[in-house]
């Protein structure tokens, strides 16, 4: 009988060791599965503030920018005109990689823009594996950061409404006019169409800059063909934009993005040897026919495509916005209109981005 129950002690035992080791299994997988934020990380720093609550956030205008550390000084230099050109209570979500996030803490902190309300998202490249295929043609069209604009909604931030701008824009007009856009029933954004500002036309055929779909997508491809778009519609630049977070939620539309990557890295649909490299395409394909157009002054672009191809002084002091989309940077030379850039530029304090500029002969 005693060794009876010494079995039993044993086997119950033996029992709530197994139990514990199960338990202990199911933690440690729970604990390693992937989570979309963590894609993601907020970061602390002087001059942030904490994130906007949501009984505010319909009181302020966010704004979404990427800050790269070869780029820092165009990131500041459009913040600036941002918050220079306006009243309105404007909140900046700067999204970064690692590597930069003490230099953009930095940036801030030690010149004019320290009274900015900012806070700074560390993005996870990661998120990217197996969606961009490595091309040399135009490797800066291939930076993590590029990508962020799919991502909106896994964002650290609480906001029915945003602003997303390219680092290479100067903002000339008040953001609130942009801001403030009425978005049709049914659309997550509002972008500027590559035929819709006449002034622009003469330039944009001087420089062969295409405007067209054809322009972005291989019609030779079988997946573009089923498409069903007529190559000869008319394009749009995802540089800047206004988007309906939850209208994007609810389409999807950071997974069908992520579809038309995954497409083109089996098939090679598109490439960044064409116009637009490779985070052009998938928004074309996504928004076709369900976006709303923006007044074309609010994204006067292609001056980044020609170093001496110009538009008239009258005509830029009309724009709201300016877009150096193209590979003439006017942070580089040779590019034009430099003098509309140059005037938000504020140097970084810890000279790691400093301006290219022609020697004087004097």
């Amino acid at each position: 009988m005693a060794l009876l129950r010494k079995i039993n002690r044993i086997l119950l035992g033996l029992l709530v060791l197994m139990v514990c080791l199960l338990l202990h299994s199911t933690l440690l997988r729970a604990s390693a599965r992937p989570k979309l934020s963590d894609h993601w990380k907020s970061l602390g720093g002087a001059a942030q503030v904490p994130a906007v609550k949501a009984s505010k956030a319909n009181n302020v205008i966010p704004i979404i920018i990427c800050a790269s550390e070869e780029r820092i000084g165009a990131t500041m230099a459009t913040i600036n005109s941002v918050y220079s050109n306006t009243d309105a209570r404007v909140f900046f979500y700067i999204v970064t990689l690692r590597d930069a996030v003490r230099l953009t803490r930095q940036y801030i902190g030690r010149t004019k823009l320290k009274g900015i309300k900012y806070k700074i998202l560390e993005f996870n490249p990661m998120v990217l594996k197996g969606k961009v295929k490595p091309d040399s043609s135009r490797p800066d069209l291939l930076h993590p950061l590029n990508f962020v604009r799919f991502y909106l909604p896994l964002l650290d931030i609480n906001h029915k409404r945003v602003i997303y701008l390219d680092d290479d824009v100067i903002v000339q007009g008040d953001i609130k006019d942009l801001f403030n856009i009425k978005l049709k029933s049914g659309h997550a954004a509002a972008f500027s169409t590559d035929c819709d500002l006449p002034s622009t036309h003469e330039m944009v055929r001087s420089i062969g800059m295409q405007t067209t779909y054809m322009g972005f997508l291989d019609y030779r491809k079988k997946e573009v063909k089923d498409l069903g778009i007529n190559p000869r519609e008319c394009s749009f630049n995802p540089g800047v934009f206004v988007a309906d977070i939850s209208e994007w939620k609810k389409q999807k539309i950071t997974k069908q993005l992520e579809k038309w990557m995954e497409e083109n890295f089996r098939h090679n649909i598109y490439s960044s040897a064409m116009a637009g490299g490779v985070a052009t395409p998938p928004m074309l394909i996504v928004f076709h026919d369900k976006y709303t157009t923006m007044d074309p002054l609010w994204h006067v672009r292609h001056l980044g495509w020609s170093p001496d191809a110009r538009y008239s002084e009258s005509f830029l002091e009309e724009a709201r916005l300016l877009h150096w989309n193209g590979p003439f940077k006017p942070w580089n030379y040779p590019a034009v209109h430099l003098d509309l850039w140059e005037r938000w530029f504020i140097p970084d304090p810890s000279k790691r981005f400093s301006l290219v500029r022609p020697e004087s002969n004097d």
